[in-house]
């Protein structure tokens, strides 16, 4: 146990001992509109007060490929994916010639901010939405009786305290296990975050939702004020129960359609098929995961794979000549923007317009399953992410631009 509450330095970052229990949420897909939106229509009272005075309400930049995983996964450890290794969702392990979801922690080159905190005595909580994530989030925590807590909604029904530190977590919580497609997969994380807090009283808590509600609704729009309303009333009573409470998001999120609401795609595998030949090129989309109904597997970022002998700059010339081509990047050039793994991303790196997204080819995507115009993210449009503390984060360096993975510092360096 760290009984002196000195210090907790992991991956070149030093944090100090909470004072209070911290509660750190990633709203998944949360553009900062949507939080303005919602208080603008009376239905986010506590975070009303918050940005208004009681707390601070300041705005960041998360990591491109603005995805799930690698920001998810920089923030829990405090460093750009070039130090943890998450570069996407999905990626292609060229020496092995598989295309990889990157789920298994065996691919996360560094600790969490958590396994250094429970190494020094701390009492750790994670929740987040869809069991692809869980893994990595509880990478190397040790778990059973007084051990840390970590489970996803998808699959509440299944936890065991040797695997997820929890035992009977439906019954806990009072809810049946959610559809992965619906708001409750959400709201069930709050739901147990706030029954967590009530029994264990975490020092660090992580709760991290999914982005369904964002796919389908415009800020402003019914369906996501309600979704808000109900995050705002489990964050007044964290806030109740004495925890200091810190909101960031992975990304943001845009529609990309056209006004007849058809989505505005670069099908990118048959652009290099027209400027090379037919599979001399090989397409990586890094939105990939399990759960592509509300996006298609359509996001602004892709990654290419090129022969050694492949003529890359008249490749690249052809690629930003494309309507709605963003940004076209070589490995290195990409990688050094973004703060990316060279090793695990392809030989070009390639962004698209705010209203636009990147697939391989017409025939891979269904997109049978957008019901509503398409909305999704991935690019440097989806950057600019919420950062909102319940009380006053002070003593800020104004010349630093904030990123989503400074909100663990921020919470505990500088917020009482």
């Amino acid at each position: 146990m760290n009984s002196d509450k000195s210090a907790v330095d992991v991956n070149g970052r030093s944090y100090q001992w909470p004072t209070r229990p911290r509660v750190v949420v990633c709203i998944d897909g949360s553009e900062p509109d949507y939080i303005e939106k919602a208080i603008e229509a009376g239905v986010m009272p506590w975070t009303k007060k918050v940005v208004e005075g009681l707390g601070s309400d300041l705005r960041a930049h998360c990591v491109v490929p603005s995805f799930t995983n690698p920001n998810n996964i920089s923030i829990v450890t405090g460093v750009p994916p070039k130090v943890h290794g998450i570069c996407g969702n999905f990626y292609y392990d060229r020496e092995n010639d598989q295309e990889v979801m990157m789920n298994e922690p065996h691919l996360l080159r560094t600790p969490t901010i958590f396994k250094a905190f429970q190494d020094q005595g701390a009492k750790v909580a994670v929740v987040t939405a869809k069991d692809k994530l869980r893994r990595l989030l509880g990478n190397e925590l040790v778990f059973g009786e007084n051990g840390a807590i970590c489970f996803s909604s998808e699959k509440s029904d299944e936890v065991t305290l040797a695997e997820n530190g929890i035992e009977n977590v439906v019954d806990m919580v009072g809810m049946e296990v959610p559809s992965v497609y619906s708001a409750e997969l959400s709201e069930f994380i709050f739901a147990a975050g706030v029954k967590l807090m009530e029994t264990v009283r975490p020092d660090l808590m992580y709760l991290s939702t999914t982005d369904y509600i964002q796919h389908k609704f415009a800020p402003g729009s019914e369906g996501a004020n309600s979704f808000y309303s109900m995050m705002d009333s489990y964050w007044a009573k964290l806030d109740a129960l004495g925890a200091v409470v810190a909101l960031t998001a992975d990304h943001g999120m845009n529609a990309k359609h056209d006004d007849a609401g058809d989505p505005k795609v670069i099908y990118l595998q048959d652009e290099m098929d027209r400027i090379l030949s037919p599979a001399e090129a090989r397409v990586i989309l890094p939105i990939t995961d399990p759960y592509v109904v509300h996006h298609g597997a359509l996001g602004s970022y892709a990654t290419v794979y090129l022969a050694d002998d492949a003529d890359v700059g008249h490749i690249i010339s052809e690629l930003k000549a494309i309507p709605g081509m963003e940004h076209v990047f070589t490995n290195q050039a990409g990688c050094d923007e973004f703060e990316l793994a060279y090793d695990r991303m392809g030989d070009l790196i390639l962004t698209s317009e705010k209203d636009t997204v990147l697939g391989t080819t017409a025939s891979r995507h269904d997109l049978s399953g957008l019901t509503v115009p398409l909305r999704s993210h991935g690019g440097v449009t989806e950057q600019t992410v919420p950062l909102v503390f319940s009380r006053p984060a002070t003593n800020l360096d104004a010349t630093h631009q904030l990123r989503n993975f400074d909100i663990f510092n921020v919470a505990l360096n500088h917020v009482e």
